[in-house]
């Protein structure tokens, strides 16, 4: 499981001081991200070397409770399956350990003309 810790900005609340629905979705690519980069897949090369990029196809979100302006939040994301052509993710936003916010994101790899492609094996390779 790989953990990503991030703060709650002004930017990030509505009127009211709670994180926007749709700032969830930021948190957790910029998880995603880091998840991939953890595991040593360099995406900029990825596009530039193979012509392939890794494209959110699918996610199922669960709002939970409401964070707000200031929390130190967690997003903790998983690897629930890996295809030849899908990445299935479970993913976390935590404030100290209660869920906030989880999702079942599917990940898939495609061409510079959007055509689905396969996961490049080395990728495959090195997720758990």
């Amino acid at each position: 499981m790989h953990s990503f810790d991030l703060r709650v900005y002004y930017e990030d609340t509505d009127l009211a001081g709670i994180v926007y629905y749709a700032n969830y979705l930021k948190f957790i690519e910029r998880a995603r991200s880091e998840y991939i980069r953890a595991l040593g897949v360099d995406q900029r090369s990825l596009r530039a070397d193979a012509g392939i990029v890794l494209a959110v196809r699918r996610i199922e979100a669960d709002y939970l409770s409401p964070a707000r302006f200031d929390d130190l939040l967690r997003v903790q994301t998983r690897p629930l399956r890996v295809t030849g052509a899908r990445i299935e993710l479970d993913q976390r936003v935590l404030r100290d350990d209660v869920a906030l916010f989880r999702a079942r994101v599917t990940v898939v790899a495609l061409d510079a003309g959007g055509r689905a492609r396969r996961i490049p094996a080395n990728i495959r390779r090195v997720l758990p």
